[in-house]
């Protein structure tokens, strides 16, 4: 199908693109941006006056509740949940009802996705066998099947030793390690340590659960030479780590969540479950540490950290609740927001969440790493059009996602999808 997207201002950060320009569009390729090629009708056309057109986001952490939930068609509300926040590519945790520790399943998670013709799915396989941190999986076969990585979520390995085999292991055959750095036993309460978690009786993860992983993941990189991205760091004492280390040449990313470049622990209120998340939401300090840290590029991506969960998985005491919150549709927007709040333009924002979060998985990406996250001329045309000057309240109700649990509703924040296009068709309109 030819589509036009007609008058809006086209922004691409990883090219430093920034004008008004027509985007035409072809067999799922943009075949140019400005000039028209000549004789082009386009069959479609979306008018985007006053509307950013920029690259699809990638998500890097979105679980997807399938396998395990395809009774309830998980999949098919959280994906169009994914399009209708302008994200046209996920990564998916191996944290599935069974564990993405066959090629099998992995097949039938994507062979689901793609009959829905929505966002890209890309999953992480499981590094060792249903996560158990004791045998590792057959990553050969796992990546044959189309796994990007390979990741314990957010089971700890316990066993350095076998911490260490995977890395030599992944090392040797070109794969990269995700971990949350999380020490198993420090790792275990449900707020961060601190005077507000004292106060509350809430059993503390102090940030040293934090360090203590990545001194560890740190030295086994430097001996084994793997290339390991780092989930949803938390703290400032973290962020200066993962500094230190990047100037040292590691080859590790690291990303962070929208909930803690946000919040702090002194949103839970009175024992509020929607502020129940792992990580736990920390110290001002350590926002504005992660503040500064995605803004100077210590920090490589913004995520939603997309967890849905159940009435009553939340309608719980805070320390019985399941962590997590919805996020997809709140991505775009909250990445706005810190940009704003930080002193930074729209490209910056935008950056976060598209051409940074791609370079994150890089050549894992195949024959798409050229074209993910950006716009250009022949690459695929996954676009996301939206008004950065309107602005919507989050009412949890109307998400589209079945896990309707957010710390953000009631909020106003800026940035309306307006279209998202998937392989140059599109997969979502605003009303």
């Amino acid at each position: 199908m030819k589509i036009l997207i007609q008058g809006g201002r086209v922004i691409d950060p990883a090219s430093g693109t920034d004008r008004v320009a027509d985007v035409a569009i072809s067999g799922g390729r943009i075949v140019s941006i400005g000039s028209l090629p000549e004789g082009f009708q386009p069959q479609t056309t979306i008018v985007a006056q006053h509307c950013i057109v920029a690259p699809g986001l990638v998500d890097l952490s979105v679980r997807l509740r399938e396998p395990g939930h395809e009774h309830e068609g998980m999949l098919a509300s959280e994906m169009a949940a994914a399009v209708a926040g302008g994200v046209t590519s996920v990564v998916c945790p191996p944290d599935t009802e069974p564990v993405l520790d066959e090629a099998g399943l992995v097949e039938m998670l994507r062979h689901r996705a793609e009959r829905l013709h929505q966002a890209r799915v890309f999953p992480l396989g499981a590094l060792t066998r249903n996560l158990q941190g004791e045998v590792l999986t057959e990553m050969l076969q796992l990546t044959q099947a189309g796994c990007v990585a390979f990741s314990q979520a957010e089971v700890p390995l316990v066993n350095t030793q076998v911490t260490q085999r995977a890395l030599q292991y992944a090392s040797t055959f070109g794969y990269a390690v995700w971990l949350r750095p999380q020490e198993a036993f420090l790792g275990k309460g449900v707020a961060a340590s601190g005077p507000l978690a004292t106060r509350m009786g809430l059993s503390g993860v102090p940030v040293a659960a934090e360090t203590i992983a990545l001194h560890t993941i740190f030295e086994l990189v430097r001996s084994t030479g793997a290339r390991v991205h780092l989930c949803r760091i938390s703290s400032a004492a973290g962020v200066e780590l993962v500094r230190q280390a990047k100037r040292e040449g590691l080859p590790v990313t690291c990303d962070v969540s929208i909930h803690s470049l946000h919040l702090t622990d002194v949103d839970i209120g009175y024992f509020d479950s929607r502020m129940r998340l792992s990580p736990p939401l920390r110290q001002q300090r350590d926002r504005d540490a992660l503040r500064a840290g995605l803004a100077d590029g210590t920090i490589d991506a913004l995520v939603s950290d997309h967890t849905p969960a159940g009435e009553d998985e939340k309608s719980l005491p805070f320390a019985e609740a399941v962590p997590g919150a919805t996020g997809l549709e709140l991505l775009l927007s909250l990445a706005l927001k810190w940009a704003t709040e930080s002193g930074l333009g729209v490209a910056d924002a935008l950056a976060t969440v598209t051409c940074r979060s791609a370079g994150v998985l890089g050549s894992a990406l195949g024959t798409f790493a050229a074209s993910a996250g950006r716009l250009t001329e022949g690459g695929a045309a996954d676009i996301c059009v939206f008004d950065p000057a309107a602005h919507w309240v989050v009412t949890p109700s109307a998400l589209r996602s079945q896990g309707r649990h957010t710390p953000f509703g009631g909020y106003e924040l800026p940035g309306r999808v307006r279209a998202t296009l998937v392989a140059g068709r599109v997969a979502f309109t605003a009303d």
